[in-house]
């Protein structure tokens, strides 16, 4: 069908009429990059993505990710007009409490969102890991005879994405993965927040861009005729490299007061709401304004995809049938695993081995990947520290996209926002490794993932002042504790490689949030004095009773990961009256039954200490003020590992002393 020009630029107007109705009512929100880009949103709702409003989790759709989602109401108008469950009353409702219509776009809360934007850049990750995603789906379903994913992913990004490094060291992995599913948009209007962009800026966008692998055409972003043809270039391109369009707009198009300039990048440009409505052809009697002949439009226009989508629908059954091995792998991506069914699959660890539990890790992550062939494993450029290959699998790559692994290089912020995009399309189980201290460099969006509830796994090793010589820069002393307080984040810190077993199983089956697994580089013994299961399966609750005493109970010792050793260590020392928990995860034991936790901490027993090697404040909703926590409220030092642990006190020595000044 050619594309409607006259009707689309309607169309264009009325949803810069929804966007400034919705921001004026509020009194918040962003109005540049829903003005600005409002014929960009014309062609690709109302031409030329591939969706289904009706379906919007649809496998092979056209993934959209508005990277800049601080122009939510662009994302809200189209999907609105499209036909997606969004009642125009919602878009009236635009930031206001338990509305669909958030000011910034959030996954699950409205249809047609296919990711938690608004820091700025993330999208462009989530855009390159749902793209990865399609790679990887194209390879392990599609037959000669049947295809079932083909989709691209589109992503919409301003010049403030493209000036975050995140979106740079994404963008930098896509060309090098030779994404060519991938279109990245870039809204050029020369606007940052506070000033023009020549400001802060002044780099060639289009060579950066070609210099790492993306082909690149750059537009009028108002011209939809123009944009139509660069977009179709774009999703026929032969040249297997991802497409970069940078499509030039003007800011804030629409309002003369504040267009082309920075006042024009948020709200600024409502108080001219009036005399922009009349300017755009809207009635000035009726705000939220959209037409008789565009609803029609768009009616038909639905009409069209799905008839595209029953023509797949049909392609899909015929490869269910076909293929029923690959059918019941597909649907097996709906199924969360087992904690004990994959505990079943992990052997036992000889008594006698005495291994650090990235180590271990690396023994529980083969039988775990075999059972669960959608699990994808990635790394910072550390697999031969983090130890997090499948080593049954190769690698992912331009050769070979049935690949298991992926290397990320030394891209820690855009692994984990690509480990989100391969989350939020899914189908596979993203997890990711790098040295625990530098989860600061990826933690934007593992805070997203938690506030996402995306059940990334992250291996993280390296987990405190047992690195050792390598110093202070690299002892995560404060990270575990950083990590805890994000709300829905399970940080689990086993102590041994039986506890490390338990831990994978716990983070796999968990769906509904990401879980951070803290391992040692140091070797630990097996703490053979307590059950196998009883190690394994207390990790699935957060906690448990590693040492029950023998006599009536005096002292409670709290531990977690390399430290449990030394609490039961202390214990015989203090004589029978003590009891030791181990606590490798604070979230899930805070989400067991009163009763149950009441079994492993009584409060009948106010004489608590608890060990860990960081710092201690968080401890302290365990034992109490009367109580004490021996840990670190400094950084580290650079010396063999058990030096610095008896350097800075964390000794089975000080947990008796501790114990005894009660």
């Amino acid at each position: 069908m050619p594309l409607q020009t006259p009707l689309l630029a309607k169309a264009a107007n009325q949803a810069r009429g929804l966007a400034i109705d919705a921001v004026h009512a509020c009194s918040s929100g962003h109005l540049g990059l829903p003005l600005g880009a409002a014929e960009i949103g014309a062609v690709l709702y109302g031409h030329a993505l591939v969706h289904n409003p009706e379906h919007p989790r649809w496998l092979n759709r056209d993934r959209f990710v508005l990277s800049a989602g601080h122009g939510s109401m662009f994302l809200y108008a189209w999907l609105h007009l499209s036909g997606y469950d969004i009642p125009l009353d919602e878009v009236k409702k635009f930031r206001a409490l338990h509305s669909i219509t958030p000011g910034h776009p959030e996954f699950r809360e409205t249809p047609g969102v296919e990711a938690t934007t608004g820091p700025l850049g993330q999208g462009v990750g989530n855009a390159v890991g749902m793209a990865v995603a399609g790679q990887m789906a194209a390879a392990r379903f599609n037959t000669p005879e049947h295809t079932v994913f083909d989709y691209h992913v589109v992503c919409l990004a301003g010049d403030g994405c493209m000036q975050e490094g995140v979106a740079m060291e994404a963008v930098a992995f896509a060309g090098h993965q030779k994404l060519d599913n991938l279109i990245l948009i870039y809204d050029s209007n020369d606007v940052t927040l506070d000033a023009m962009a020549v400001k802060t800026q002044s780099e060639n966008a289009a060579a950066r861009f070609k210099a790492i692998g993306w082909d690149v055409q750059t537009i009028d972003g108002h011209d939809m005729a123009v944009f139509l043809k660069a977009f179709n270039k774009a999703k026929k391109a032969t040249s297997g490299k991802p497409q970069l369009i940078i499509a030039k707009t003007q800011i804030a198009r629409g309002i003369p007061e504040v267009a082309g300039t920075a006042k024009g990048h948020g709200e600024g440009g409502a108080k001219f709401a009036d005399s922009a409505r009349a300017g755009l052809g809207l009635p000035a009697d009726q705000h939220f304004f959209v037409s008789d002949d565009v609803r029609a439009y768009f009616a038909d226009h639905l009409k069209r995809l799905l008839r595209h989508y029953k023509k797949w629908e049909k392609t899909f059954e015929a490869w269910r049938t076909a293929n029923p091995d690959k059918a019941a792998l597909l649907d097996s991506a709906k199924n969360a695993p087992n904690a004990s069914a994959l505990l079943a699959k992990i052997p036992a660890f000889p008594a006698d081995a005495k291994l650090a539990t990235r180590a271990a890790g690396r023994d529980v992550l083969q039988p775990v990947a075999a059972e669960l062939p959608l699990l994808i494993g990635g790394s910072a450029d550390l697999y031969g520290s983090t130890l997090n290959l499948i080593a049954a699998d190769k690698d992912f790559d331009p050769s070979n996209r049935g690949g298991r692994n992926i290397r990320f290089g030394i891209r820690e912020h855009g692994m984990a926002a690509i480990a989100n995009g391969i989350a939020y399309d899914g189908l596979f189980r993203p997890s990711v490794a790098t040295f625990l201290v530098f989860a600061d460099y990826s933690r934007p969006p593992m805070r997203l993932a938690a506030l996402s509830d995306l059940p990334v796994v992250y291996i993280y090793t390296h987990d405190s002042i047992g690195v050792g010589e390598d110093g202070p820069t690299h002892q995560p002393v404060e990270t575990v504790s950083a990590l805890r307080v994000i709300p829905n984040m399970d940080v689990i810190r086993p102590a041994d490689p039986e506890e490390t077993a338990g831990a994978f199983a716990a983070a796999l089956e968990r769906t509904d949030g990401p879980t951070l697994l803290a391992l040692t580089r140091q070797a630990l013994p097996m703490l053979n004095d307590i059950p196998v299961q009883t190690r394994r399966e207390g990790v699935l609750k957060g906690g448990y009773v590693a040492k029950q005493e023998t006599a009536a109970l005096t002292h409670i010792l709290i531990a977690t990961g390399s430290e449990l050793q030394i609490a039961l260590a202390a214990a015989k020392t203090l004589g029978a009256g003590v009891r030791v928990v181990s606590l490798p995860s604070f979230q899930r034991f805070d989400q067991q039954s009163p009763e149950y936790r009441e079994s492993v901490l009584p409060a009948s027993c106010r004489k608590r200490v608890a060990v860990e090697a960081g710092v201690p404040d968080l401890w302290y909703k365990y034992v109490g003020l009367e109580g004490k926590v021996v840990g670190i409220a400094r950084f580290g030092l650079s010396a063999p590992g058990p030096v610095v642990f008896k350097e800075l006190g964390i000794t089975a020595e000080a947990v008796v002393a501790a114990a005894q000044s009660l």
